[in-house]
């Protein structure tokens, strides 16, 4: 299987299947010299683990992380590191009444298209236990970025039609509630939304916002390797994930062009800065210093027991009841995969940047 390697010189490649004895991820590229501990990786993984509400699914996986390489006395090597999350609470026979079943939503006719069969427990390689790699990955992303003074940070922007108010953004809620909302008044709104939709085993979907500050300006490569084109990758490469904005996004269409630049001027310190940030942060394909934000749109759960119309192997109409321990919604745990993402997206960007200036290099070498 081709696809599962990104990055150019901070590297990932994700490895192992969501019934597989583990899953993993092999980062290559990574600096010598940086701080970091499993303690520190397992933060993130806890944010994205199973079964830590009503509104995930309840499988019972721990998500430890274990070192397995590139590591020595709490320091990276600049080696390959690897990391190692084992598989504990797998139930196989939940999925066997749709071996020869394709689930509606899923990517099960596809692999089956392209690989003459598929691993129809959990979805294998399909499987959103695939982010949790992304996520142990991504932790290590951002203890590089931090020195830097790079932060990011995601959030549920909106759950179903229920959206935050911006006047009560707390970022502290975001660690704080189930659904991963910097707004108390719309955490609640949406809670009561889910448990009407569970009640009719349906599921929801929603939109994450993630906002990247601290990033000086002249990041991304033009034409083809883009910043916000290749945040756009790493993030649609996300299963769930079915659109991307930045900045104001699909609303730029609707506006004029003298609303939608963001107009400039040096302030006192002689510094440039923009009235509006309708940009997102990037302009051709390149940082220009302001926060990058974006939204990513997530889809609903595909896994619900409704009975749903579908098609089997050998060519028959049939209906279908999906069993076993899904999510009711996926928005809250992806938060995290999404910060994951970009940051791996930054770390490699910040990595191929240093070699477009000689005076860099110069700098570096001389």
């Amino acid at each position: 299987m081709a696809g599962s390697v990104y990055g150019n010189i901070f590297k990932i490649s994700t490895w192992g299947e969501s019934h597989g004895k583990a899953l993993g991820v092999v980062i290559d590229g990574c600096p010598s010299g940086i701080n970091i501990c499993e303690e520190e990786i397992q933060k993130d993984l806890d944010r994205r683990k199973p079964g830590t509400s009503k509104y995930t699914t309840q499988r019972n996986e721990s998500d430890k992380v274990e070192i397995m390489s590139g590591v020595f006395e709490g320091k990276t090597t600049g080696t390959p590191i690897s990391l190692i999350i084992y598989n504990t609470d797998q139930r196989s026979k939940d999925y066997s009444n749709i071996l020869n079943v394709y689930r509606p939503g899923h990517a099960d006719f596809g692999y089956d298209s392209k690989y003459g069969f598929r691993d129809y427990r959990g979805g294998g390689r399909s499987s959103g236990r695939e982010t949790a790699a992304r996520v142990a990955a991504g932790a290590i992303a951002k203890k590089m970025l931090s020195l830097l003074n790079i932060d990011i940070t995601a959030y549920t922007y909106s759950i179903g039609n229920i959206k935050i108010n911006i006047n009560n953004f707390n970022k502290e809620e975001i660690l704080n509630n189930s659904l991963s909302m910097p707004d108390v008044s719309a955490a609640e709104s949406a809670k009561l939304l889910l448990n009407e939709t569970m009640s009719k085993n349906d599921s929801l979907g929603g939109v994450i916002q993630c906002e990247i500050t601290g990033l000086k300006s002249g990041i991304g490569e033009p034409v083809f390797d883009k910043l916000d084109a290749a945040i756009a990758k790493s993030i649609l490469s996300i299963g769930a994930v079915k659109g991307i904005e930045f900045g104001l996004g699909f609303k730029a269409a609707e506006v004029n062009g003298s609303f939608n630049n963001d107009e400039m001027y040096f302030n006192d310190d002689g510094k440039v800065v923009k009235y509006t940030n309708n940009s997102g942060g990037i302009l051709g394909g390149i940082s220009d210093g302001f926060p990058i934000i974006f939204r990513a749109a997530v889809k609903p759960t595909p896994s619900i027991s409704k009975t749903q119309k579908t098609v089997t192997k050998s060519g028959e109409n049939t209906e279908i009841q999906i069993k076993g321990r899904h999510d009711p919604i996926i928005v809250s745990r992806a938060v995290v995969v999404v910060e994951a993402m970009a940051a791996v997206t930054i770390a490699d960007f910040i990595l191929m940047n240093m070699c477009s200036r000689i005076d860099n290099v110069i700098k570096f070498y001389k």
